[in-house]
Order: C-alpha cells, then structure tokens, then sequence
C-alpha cells in the first residue's frame, strides 16, 4: 500500500509540476503585458507655460483619478522670472541662490542669482514663484524638482510655471515622468487565468 501511494504521489507530481510551472510563466508574461508603464521627458518652458500669460505644457499622460505617478527634474536645471536675483530651479525661489559659474544664467561663480520671493496664489494654489506646478483637469499641485503621489483628477498632466508674469521669464526645464498602473480589465483578465490554473490542476490531480 506504501509502495502504490508512493507511486500515485509520484505520477501527480509529474504531470503537476510541468503544467504549474507553465501556468506561472504564463501567468507572469501575461502581467507584464498588461502592466502599463509610461516614461516621458517634458521640456517646460518659463515663458510659454507660465501660469500667467502662458499655457499648461502638453505631457500626453492621461491619468485617471488615484493613478500613482513620479516626476523629477534636476536641481541643477534652472530658470529665470526675469532680472536678477530670479533664478530657480523646479522647487522655486525658496532661498538664495548663487552661479557656479557654469549655470544657466551666465554669472560669475558666486553671484546671487536666486532669492526668496514669497509665494504666489492663483487657481487655488499658493507656492512659491518660480516652482514647478501640475495641474489635471483644473487641479493644480506643487510638484517641485521630486514629486511622488496620486492623480488628484482624471485627464492629462500639464505642467506650468508658476508666476503672475511671463514678460521676461526665459530659459527652460526637462522633467521625468513615470507611471506604472494595471487595469481594472486587466486585473480581471488575472483572476480568470488564475481560476483557469485552479481548474487545470484539479483534473489532472484527478487524472
């Protein structure tokens, strides 16, 4: 009797393991299909995105509501809201600032190009002058040169800076976006393919 469910052990584990084991591999090309991932580079304009006298820079990155997302940009990567000292990068004109010498605004090593203005309000949002701001579906958020969260609405990413004029605003900005997100179909699409494991299982135990 030992000897025959030894043997009936065995037959099943042969015939199991294979099939799981494909099940799986299955299973795992099928998620990384279906697991969407934007990654984009968005050049963002001072002047032409301003949030005054500007338009929200186009990302081509719908969201919908709740969908988690990151964006970077460099905080070496600057731009200006006119005369000096108005320099910043993506976080804004928080504090002093001062050139490297080898900077976008083109000052000696050492020079003040960047001080602390305040905060400017508008659409709802007070931050500083200067700072990096996502809106979506007239939702606007500080982003900064680090931002990781939640889509606050449904609808594209814009990006602005964030000003109450753009007259002399100039030079520009490069951000990182990545999202990752599986859908709602797609998360059904897995649990149809993992009752379909279930089912393939079951009979060849029974087999």
């Amino acid at each position: 009797m030992y000897i025959a469910l030894r043997e009936k052990i065995f037959i099943f584990t042969n015939k199991a393991v294979p099939i799981m084991k494909l099940f799986l591999g299955v299973c795992t090309l099928f998620a990384s299909l279906l697991a969407f991932q934007t990654q984009a580079t968005v050049i963002v304009e001072a002047k032409a995105n301003s949030s005054s006298g500007g338009i929200g820079g186009s990302t081509g990155i719908f969201f919908t509501a709740g969908d988690y997302f990151t964006a970077t940009a460099d905080i070496n990567d600057l731009w200006n809201a006119g005369s000096l000292p108005r320099w910043s990068n993506a976080d804004g004109l928080t504090g002093n600032l001062y050139a490297t010498g080898t900077d976008e605004s083109g000052q000696a090593n050492g020079t003040l190009i960047g001080k602390n203005f305040g905060t400017h309000t508008q659409y709802g949002l007070s931050a500083a002058y200067g700072s990096l701001v996502g809106s979506i579906a007239g939702n606007y958020f500080l982003m900064g040169t680090n931002y990781a969260g939640n889509a606050v609405a449904s609808g594209e990413l814009l990006l602005w800076y964030w000003d109450s004029n753009n007259g002399d605003n100039t030079q520009n900005i490069t951000v990182s976006i990545n999202t990752a997100s599986v859908s709602e179909p797609a998360t059904l699409a897995l649990l149809g393919l993992g009752l379909l494991g279930l089912g393939v299982s079951r009979r060849t135990f029974k087999s």
